[in-house]
């Protein structure tokens, strides 16, 4: 093609025509990545991808929710990014969840006064309803939603006329201070009477009886088992002090309070003085103590004995130390250990319990194909003052009852998300191939590039 004047003229102005084509697409393409955005997760089980039940509760929860990461460093430090890029799975399906970020470095009023424990520490807010939330995971995050949407559907019920601690009293033996904390938190807290009543609520999540001084009725503890028998789930908070361990309703459970006092001289190494408050600071591996690893203190406490029956399988939770004892003489200020009549530590005085039980009916009448099991529930305490009015305050022991209530009143389909891992993720090798595999990518491939290219210059120089 002969070059002038005329063809050097449309070639500049295909050129600028070609420039000022590609600008304004790239423009477009910029304007429209503001406004839409697409992303695909390509990863074997899909792990930076919420579950289905993750998005089923977002999907029931319609007004805002506030995230708040109590996270030292930067906006762009790498704690905070991660907590952003997880957040932000859940901001997809809820646009209407707000994340903020607090420094715990230089808030330690607010710190103080929120219990924040370690750093990192998230509170979800929602509907005038707070959770903390101390694992970073999904199943942490989702279980705490689903928790703070189905607290207040079915109560705690106290049962009351016996004597017993009153969840709603403000004397010093009473529960007022703990459950109003719950209360807080969306779960209701109920008393009934069964001389008065004559019935358990249907609606009741948990049983708690909670060390009365006069035993029960023959037909109340028919009340009470006929509930556990239909899978309902049970706290009791024994008081060795007043010595009533309702023996009919305790064979029935497979559950035998020991006699005497636990004696614990270790908490002298903390400051108390007194040996009948039992410290616990480590704990046997269960559910409700799943990542926790603080002091409680336990004032007045009975060890437990338990058996398997009725299907009940039991797991200690609460243990005094090693070179701790359960008195069984008369406690005085020079109390000695007696081998002859005192039981050597460690003493097991706290206990939870489950049971399968196998829905036969559904809600017509009809019997299902496959009944559904449900794990019934059950803790058993040699102790109610833990979590009285006054010695919540002492250390973790707030915590702890709540992970105890939370145990219980969880219902058998809460959501369990497993590790979403992508399978085979790491490429195992022989040595042989390694060295196959290298070869390739830094001798083989690179020469034939290198051939292609010297080919094609010799081809265009003979032309």
């Amino acid at each position: 093609m002969d070059i002038n004047k005329k063809s050097r003229r449309q070639l500049r102005i295909q050129s600028w025509a070609f420039l000022i084509l590609f600008l304004a697409v790239m423009g477009l393409l910029a304007a429209i990545s503001v406004f839409y955005h697409a992303e695909f997760d390509w990863t074997a089980t899909g792990r930076h991808t919420l579950s289905n039940a993750s998005v089923k509760v977002l999907e029931r929860m319609p007004e805002p929710l506030l995230i708040t990461s109590y996270q030292s460093g930067g906006d762009n430090s790498p704690e905070r990014l991660r907590v952003k890029e997880l957040i932000k799975r859940y901001q997809k399906h809820k646009p209407n969840i707000e994340l903020k970020f607090v420094d715990p470095i230089t808030n330690p009023d607010i710190v103080r006064e929120l219990a924040i424990r370690v750093n990192g520490e998230m509170i979800a807010s929602y509907n005038k309803r707070s959770e903390h939330i101390t694992s970073f995971d999904e199943t942490s995050i989702t279980n705490t939603l689903q928790r703070m949407l189905r607290s207040a559907q079915r109560p705690i019920v106290f049962v009351s006329g016996h004597k017993e601690r009153d969840p709603l009293g403000q004397a010093n033996h009473d529960l007022g201070v703990f459950f109003d904390n719950l209360a807080k938190k969306g779960l209701i807290t109920k008393k009934v009477n069964l001389v008065l009543d004559h019935t358990i609520p249907a609606d009741t999540a948990v049983l708690a009886i909670a060390g009365p001084e006069t035993d029960y009725f023959e037909w109340e503890i028919k009340l009470i088992k006929d509930y556990v028998e239909h899978g309902g789930n049970l706290l009791w908070l024994y008081d060795p002090l007043t010595k009533v361990t309702l023996p009919a309703l305790a064979n029935h459970l497979g559950i035998k309070f020991e006699s005497g006092i636990i004696i614990d001289l270790e908490v002298s190494l903390v400051g108390i003085k007194d040996p009948t408050i039992v410290m616990v600071a480590e704990y046997p591996p269960h559910a409700i103590t799943q990542n926790f690893s603080f002091i409680t203190l336990f004032p007045r406490v009975a060890g437990i004995q338990t058996k398997e029956q009725a299907g009940w399988q039991y797991t200690p939770i609460l243990q005094s130390v090693a070179n701790s004892w359960l008195e069984r003489g008369e406690l005085n200020k020079a109390v000695r250990f007696d081998p002859k009549a005192d039981q050597p530590g460690p003493v097991n005085f706290g206990f939870a319990g489950t049971r399968e039980i196998k829905n036969t009916t559904d809600g017509a009448g009809d019997k299902p194909e496959k009944p559904a099991p449900k794990m019934q529930r059950l803790v058993v305490i040699g102790d109610g003052d833990f979590i009285s009015n006054q010695f919540l305050g002492n250390q973790s022991n707030q915590q702890l009852g709540e992970n105890i209530i939370n145990w219980l009143a969880q219902d058998d389909n809460f959501i369990d998300i497993p590790a979403t891992t992508a399978p085979g993720s790491k490429l195992v090798m022989s040595e042989t191939n390694w060295a196959l595999l290298g070869g390739f990518f830094f001798l083989a491939l690179p020469a034939t590039l290198i051939g292609a290219g010297v080919f094609i210059w010799l081809r265009r120089r003979r032309r």
